[in-house]
């Protein structure tokens, strides 16, 4: 199990020893240290960046305040504290959870868990999806992208031709420019879209695409062949 690295800053024993033994019970949290002011904790932030920072916020010298407001802090700060006037102060400064002394194990799971959601999505990078949901009828129908084959204007509605069916839908042209991706299908007409892939030539202002002649206006010319340039 991945483990995330952490430090408690807390000028208050006991609440140190408590924080202390929640994040040992913790089966992924590792500490670090801990301090018990916020300048010595604060340079070994500098040194050291951790994933998890659990900050008391009425400390001397420097509170927790003043340290989130004088540095980038990358960590995920959880601030605990014994006043709840600090609450709203705290989110203000982007921090991922408030607890408020005396808090239990549960309030305290929560918050990490809090934290580790916002650490796994940092690190998950995000998987371009490949389909669409297309409004036809009364459903959403599922379409892969690489399945379309072209697009067709019919008065107020499109017709997608796809290798398997043919779907009827009120969704406009820009509108599903804007949800299929620019490299796999091209406006090349205004009752036209054209999946790329799908093309099999293009002469003399037309695209044979399977078994269908398809124009190519004036309008979309110079953006179509530009495309398919970048393409060749």
């Amino acid at each position: 199990m991945h483990k995330y690295q952490c430090i408690i800053i807390e000028d208050e024993p006991l609440a140190l020893e408590r924080t202390k033994d929640f994040v040992l019970k913790t089966p992924f949290l590792h500490l670090c240290a801990t301090f018990d002011n916020a300048l010595t904790g604060l340079a070994y932030l500098n040194a050291h960046p951790v994933d998890v920072l659990f900050l008391d916020i009425n400390m001397d010298e420097l509170t927790g305040v003043e340290l989130l407001e004088s540095t980038k802090i990358t960590a995920q700060v959880i601030i605990t504290t014994a006043y709840q006037e600090y609450a709203l102060k705290g989110y203000d400064l982007n921090v991922t959870d408030y607890l408020l002394k005396p808090f239990s194990f549960q309030r305290f799971l929560q918050a990490v868990n809090k934290a580790q959601d916002q650490l796994q999505a940092r690190t998950t990078p995000d998987v371009p999806l490949d389909f669409v949901f297309i409004k036809t009828e009364n459903r959403l129908e599922k379409i892969a992208f690489s399945d379309i084959i072209y697009i067709e204007g019919m008065r107020d509605y499109r017709r997608i031709h796809t290798v398997d069916k043919k779907i009827m839908t009120l969704q406009n042209f820009k509108e599903l420019e804007q949800i299929i991706p620019a490299n796999l299908v091209c406006r090349v007409h205004k009752s036209y879209m054209v999946g790329i892939h799908k093309i099999e030539s293009i002469g003399n202002g037309r695209i044979k695409i399977l078994d269908k002649i398809i124009p190519i206006s004036e309008t979309y010319k110079a953006f179509f062949y530009q495309k398919i340039s970048s393409i060749s």
